[in-house]
C-alpha cells in the first residue's frame, strides 16, 4: 500500500494521468459528436457523461499539479468517473453479450472507462470535498439522470435500446451507491496529503 501511494504523489504520475484523460476527453467529445449536433442546446452539458467526467479530472490533475485543490470539481469529478466508469463497462459488456461479438473499441471502451472508476478510488482520498460542494455534485448526478431517463437523452447504444428502462433503474442505483462510496472515501477527516514526490 505504502509503494501505492508513493508512486499516486509522483509528478510524472500526475502528468501522464493529464495526458491521458485529456486525449480520452477529445476523444470522448468526438465521440458523442453525432448526438449532439441532434441534441438540443439546454441539454448539451448533460449528454457527453464520460467526457465531462474525464474533463472534471483534468482540472483536479492541473490543481493538484499546481498545489491546489478544487473542491467543487473534485466533488464532481470523484461522483462521475466512477459512476459512468462502471456504467459504461456494464454497456459495453451488455452490448457484447447481446451481440455474441467483441471489438477491439469494446476493448478499449472497458479498459479505458474501468481506468476512470478506479482514477476516482484510488485519488478520492486526497481530495478536499467540501459537503456543500459533494451534495452539489450528488444533485448534478441525479440531474443527469432525470435527463438522460425521463428527457431520453441517454447516450446511444442501439443494441440495448429496448432494454433502457432497466437501464434506468439500474443507472438509479448505481448513481446512490457511487454517491455513498465517494462519501466514505472522501468525506472524513483523516484524508492524505498529495505531497508531490
Amino acid at each position: 500500500m505504502i509503494w501505492l501511494l508513493h508512486v499516486l504523489k509522483q509528478r510524472s504520475v500526475l502528468w501522464i494521468l493529464l495526458i491521458i484523460n485529456l486525449l480520452g476527453t477529445i476523444y470522448g467529445y468526438i465521440w458523442y459528436g453525432y448526438q449532439l449536433a441532434n441534441t438540443p442546446w439546454y441539454f448539451i452539458p448533460f449528454v457527453p457523461d464520460s467526457p465531462t467526467a474525464s474533463l472534471f479530472f483534468v482540472f483536479v490533475l492541473i490543481g493538484f499539479l499546481l498545489g491546489r485543490n478544487f473542491s467543487l470539481l473534485e466533488a464532481l469529478a470523484a461522483i462521475t468517473l466512477f459512476k459512468y466508469g462502471i456504467w459504461a463497462v456494464g454497456m459495453n459488456i451488455g452490448g457484447i453479450l447481446i451481440s455474441n461479438t467483441i471489438t477491439i473499441e469494446n476493448w478499449m471502451l472497458i479498459l479505458s472507462h474501468l481506468g476512470m472508476a478506479i482514477q476516482a478510488i484510488l485519488y478520492a482520498p486526497f481530495f478536499r470535498i467540501k459537503t456543500i460542494h459533494f451534495l452539489f455534485a450528488v444533485i448534478w448526478t441525479f440531474h443527469n439522470d432525470v435527463i438522460d431517463y425521463i428527457y431520453n437523452m441517454y447516450p446511444r447504444y442501439p443494441l440495448l435500446h429496448e432494454y433502457i428502462m432497466h437501464i434506468g433503474y439500474a443507472t438509479f442505483w448505481l448513481s446512490l451507491l457511487t454517491c455513498f462510496l465517494i462519501y466514505s472515501v472522501a468525506i472524513r477527516e483523516n484524508r492524505l496529503t498529495l505531497d508531490l514526490r
